[in-house]
């Protein structure tokens, strides 16, 4: 058997039954001393240990000349040696044909002596065992022998194997392969099976059958069985061919003139030079999301400032977005680089023309244009090219066609520097400006997508403000407006993987068609785009935004009042959340306010019953928006806000005995004493004459009456009860007069008050 493993541990075997064994035979006592050295920890390594040949003949004939011995020297000797001859014999000798399963393991699962013993042995297959067995195998067989497995396909395409592919392609011929895809055998990185000749023939046509579709999309057993047997995804290809692509990909389902092509064409190293950005090494310290600072300290140009935008990835999106953070640079790199293995970029980074993508992706590769003022992360390549060519080139790496060539080169999920490197860049000749002007529009169209929401900075103001009587036309202009926008940016990135499609030859190979899941700018969403609204509305509640400003109307620096003139910002930063009204500025009564300032009295019913009708509620339209508030508008805040909400939610508990929120950009160290004294100790006192009026209409009510009221006297009492609990809390911070800094960030801030907040969850 090619592939077995020692069942014997040589450092046990009894010397003196070797002594006897050999019976003072140099040649014998040698090679039996060679095989024990050599399978030494054979259980450790098994079948990937090296061998010397032997004469075996001459070990059997003395294992004969024994038999006749009957004493406990000749059964040790069968019991100790025998076995370490078979082994030893197994693994010395060549064979024509080695077919295995091979073991599945990467080095992290490796112990020390294995991961020390293959990085000196199989350098270049070390990452895994099953990499390991097919050099193993090689070795194992003759001249003119053949191996044959089923793997998993890494070797094909990853860098780390590359070594290893440009020796065997040298040396071995691949004769043919099966390529069934993810799913079969267990394995999420898919498989492959195929045989490989150790002796290299010049010219020879491997046969490759691909049992899956060009996107990815694997089939049934049966199916891909039916595919194979009616030879459909078959390629033919000269193995030579491989080497003509950088990394020496197994791409053996590339159209032969993509082959030509990278013989004629530069890379995209060499056009627009993809470098990996830089680390902090401790991203809590230095990194923050955009709302989080004192926006006054941040202009979104100047690297003169404190703060620096800095693109760090994020999720599918393709043309413009996932600008997010912000960088703590305050002038200087030095005292990042105080950090172990940070690495930090020049600043002329900040005026170099980039495109970047993000490293992870569970989905296809997605590129966008970078403002040019912005620093990059290790999990936000860039590539930089010529300011004439950075449309057109983002184009490109948006389309299909580039989508497939990257697949060429890496089948993780991580898509790499050195992976879109590879990739050529054909020449497009008089194409480049219709290129330029499609790619161009999509940078817009997804950009009006990207700040028609508050969690852009460039955010200009809520897209149902508009100049209507009601809301519901204000969305039905925004849905046509989002519908417009997806169906164009569909279209023209179609448009784009047909040019590309035809300048590379390959209409029998692709389509232009795009998906509707793969547009990434939204289309209207009622309850989300409701969601939103009632959010913005609460930022001009507290000044954040205001009906008079376009953009932030506050984010730190000087508070101005006079920004909020059509709807004015409530005057102590506290808003309180309550089961009834009860206070003058309570948040119900402000957005029916703010409603009536945007589409006017006359449709204020129906614009609410609008409103409540999407938030999916069931009662009078107030009462919905009151249960919104209450129960999940802090929850959509912060997933809005990624867990790092600017709204802080004072809370007592479940009970709802009482909630208040602030703006935490204009917080004070005065302010969660203005809580207490003017908010929970005047709820405090509104539910003892509530108590004392409920008691007294209890006493005086009919049978069916004391009922509900007794119920809503449980309830009040329950509310009482938490909030004198919740005040001994707030009290015991209110008297310290807690100052915050910004910079420090949500989180840190946030966990200073954990008692009396709400959970971010």
């Amino acid at each position: 058997q090619p592939h077995v493993y020692a069942i014997v541990e040589s450092n046990h075997v009894d010397k003196f039954a070797m002594d006897y064994f050999c019976n003072g035979d140099m040649k014998l006592t040698v090679a039996m001393d060679t095989i024990i050295k050599e399978l030494h920890d054979a259980k450790e390594y098994g079948s990937i240990l090296t061998v010397t040949p032997q004469d075996w003949s001459a070990l059997y004939d003395r294992f004969a000349e024994i038999t006749e011995d009957i004493n406990m020297s000749r059964e040790t000797a069968l019991r100790e040696l025998l076995p370490l001859v078979q082994v030893a014999e197994a693994l010395a000798q060549n064979y024509d044909a080695v077919v295995t399963n091979p073991p599945y393991m990467g080095a992290s699962g490796m112990s020390g002596k294995l991961s020390s013993f293959v990085k000196k042995k199989y350098p270049d297959t070390k990452s895994d065992m099953s990499t390991i067995m097919m050099e193993r195998t090689l070795e194992m067989s003759t001249s003119h022998g053949y191996i044959s497995m089923i793997n998993i396909p890494v070797w094909m395409f990853l860098s780390s194997y590359e070594k290893m592919r440009n020796t065997m392609l040298r040396n071995n011929m691949i004769v043919n392969m099966v390529h069934p895809g993810r799913g079969i055998f267990g394995s999420d990185f898919g498989t492959t099976t195929f045989v490989i000749s150790k002796t290299y023939i010049k010219n020879y046509v491997g046969r490759y059958y691909r049992l899956f579709d060009s996107q990815g999309e694997v089939h049934g057993v049966e199916e891909r069985r039916n595919a194979f047997l009616h030879r459909k995804g078959l390629h033919t290809i000269q193995q030579e061919d491989f080497m003509k692509i950088p990394g020496m990909p197994i791409a053996y389902w590339l159209h032969r003139q993509i082959y030509e092509m990278y013989g004629n064409y530069k890379t995209m190293t060499e056009i627009a030079a993809p470098k990996v950005g830089m680390q902090t090494s401790n991203n809590d310290r230095y990194l923050r999301l955009w709302h989080e600072v004192d926006f006054s300290e941040f202009n979104g140009s100047s690297y003169g400032l404190k703060w620096i935008k800095y693109l760090k990835g994020g999720a599918y999106r393709k043309w413009y977005g996932n600008l997010e953070y912000l960088l703590f640079y305050n002038k200087t790199p030095d005292f990042i680089l105080q950090q172990k293995n940070a690495r930090v970029l020049d600043l002329d980074f900040l005026k170099k023309k980039k495109c970047t993508w993000t490293d992870l992706t569970i989905s296809k590769n997605s590129f966008r244009i970078a403002p040019d003022d912005t620093f990059y992360d290790i999990s936000g390549h860039c590539f930089f090219p010529k300011e004439e060519d950075q449309l057109w080139l983002l184009g490109y790496a948006n389309t299909s066609i580039f989508a497939e060539l990257l697949k060429v080169f890496n089948s993780t999920i991580h898509c790499q520097v050195g992976d879109v490197g590879k990739i050529i860049v054909p020449d497009i000749g008089d194409q480049k400006s219709k290129v330029s002007a499609l790619a161009g529009e999509n940078v817009d169209f997804s950009k009006k997508d990207w700040d028609s929401f508050e969690t852009s900075w460039d955010f200009q103001h809520h897209p149902l403000l508009r100049n209507v009587p009601t809301i519901a036309e204000a969305f039905d202009q925004w849905q046509t407006e989002c519908d417009d926008r997806f169906n164009q940016l569909k279209s023209n990135e179609e448009e784009l993987n047909r040019i590309f499609i035809d300048i590379y030859g390959l209409q029998d190979e692709l389509t232009p068609e795009v998906e509707d899941k793969d547009v990434t700018v939204r289309k209207a969403d009622l309850g989300r785009d409701i969601r939103s609204f009632i959010s913005y509305a609460v930022g001009c509640m507290f000044g954040r935004y205001s009906l008079d400003v376009d953009g932030l109307a506050y984010a730190g620096g000087e508070w101005d009042a006079s920004k909020c003139v059509s709807f004015a910002a409530d005057k102590d930063n506290i808003i309180p959340i309550c089961d009834d009204e009860y206070f003058e500025d309570d948040i119900v009564g402000l957005f029916v306010e703010f409603v009536k300032t945007v589409y006017g009295a006359d449709m204020l019913d129906e614009n609410l019953k609008f409103i409540a009708d999407a938030l999916g509620g069931k009662g009078q339209p107030k009462d919905v928006i009151r249960n919104y508030f209450l129960s999940d508008f802090y929850s959509d805040h912060c997933k809005m806000y990624q867990k790092r909400p600017i709204y802080w939610l004072f809370d007592s508990g479940k009970k709802n005995g009482f909630k208040a929120l602030i703006y935490m950009h204009r917080y004070q160290p005065d302010t969660i004493a203005r809580i207490r004294t003017d908010y929970v100790h005047e709820q405090q006192a509104r539910y003892r004459t509530a108590l004392a009026d409920l008691e007294q209409r209890i006493a005086n009510a009919s049978t069916g009456e004391r009922v509900k009221l007794n119920k809503k006297l449980t309830t009040l009492q329950a509310q009482d009860t938490e909030i004198k609990a919740y005040e001994e809390k707030i009290h015991h911070l209110a008297d310290q007069m807690i100052s915050i800094d910004l910079d420090d960030g949500v989180k840190k801030n946030y966990a200073i008050f954990q008692d009396v907040l709400a959970k971010i969850k």
